[in-house]
């Protein structure tokens, strides 16, 4: 990772904690010059995940796509070069929605090329879509505004004149004895039907998901043939893959060194030092 991407990186997680930061606060925990920052602000802004307001960065826009992408951007971006690597030059992939998703499809246009992504995703359409060395395929289907999915009947049948060689999947949480959940009974129900289009189907999340319960099963475990996650899977969990014949790819987990900054005018902030 480059000087520039791991300040990138850096400035999110600082976003997780704390959804305004002020410029001046950046320079002094990064360590740079103003010069430097507003160069990697410049490429934050122009990829619509920030804004800046009278000395201040803030998360863009209300909606909580953007605030799901910064949380655990560190890990999330592990996990999506990690996939990544295990893509084919060539290889056509089904991409779902999620935060996971949008850095894996970004991690493909950076290392790979011939790639062709298919997404029923708009705002992962949207985020690679001026990235060179991958094709984008946007599935037909009814929007869902506030996380800019198209679901459907329709996305169905738009899914069936392809044939993918990878379905990668994220996911809001899991469920002991279950498997994967999601939030959403439309969403869901979309990745189910779509899993009987790809050859082989895989999940991309964080470890904190297995700590949190979605309302619906997301995908039953032997569909599943491999997990990108990080080290901090609870054994359990990982027991009751690998138990079901799916492999897990586990990043590493990052040391971390906790500060609690103060600045005049900001509350205090959790701010968390990286050892990469």
């Amino acid at each position: 990772m480059s000087c520039g991407a791991d300040r990138t990186v850096r400035i999110l997680d600082l976003l997780a904690s704390s959804r305004t930061i002020k410029i001046s606060l950046l320079v002094e925990l990064l360590a740079v010059s103003y010069v430097t920052l507003r160069r990697d602000l410049d490429i934050l802004e122009k990829r619509g995940i920030i804004k800046r307001s009278h000395g201040f960065i803030t998360l863009d826009g209300a909606d909580d796509i953007w605030k799901r992408f910064a949380v655990c951007h560190s890990i999330k971006k592990r996990i999506a070069k990690a996939a990544a690597e295990t893509v084919e030059e060539g290889e056509t992939i089904l991409l779902e929605s999620g935060s996971c998703c949008a850095l894996f499809a970004e991690e493909l246009s950076v290392t790979r090329k011939k790639v062709t992504i298919i997404t029923n995703s708009i705002f992962i359409a949207n985020y690679v879509c001026k990235m060179q060395n991958v094709k984008i395929i946007l599935l037909g289907g009814i929007l869902q505004p506030e996380s800019q999915v198209l679901i459907g009947p329709m996305t169905i049948n738009c899914a069936g004149n392809f044939f993918f060689d990878k379905f990668f999947i994220g996911a809001d949480g899991y469920i002991p004895g279950w498997g994967f959940s999601g939030s959403d009974h439309l969403r869901v129900s979309t990745v189910m039907d779509l899993t009987s289009y790809a050859k082989k189907c895989f999940i991309l999340t964080e470890a904190a998901k297995f700590s949190r319960r979605g309302a619906f099963e997301l995908i039953p475990l032997d569909k599943i043939a491999g997990v990108f996650t990080d080290d901090c899977i609870p054994k359990e969990a990982e027991n009751a893959l690998l138990k079901n014949n799916i492999s897990i790819y586990k990043v590493p987990s990052v040391e971390e060194k906790i500060k609690w900054r103060q600045f005049p005018g900001q509350p205090p902030i959790l701010y968390t030092e990286k050892d990469e």
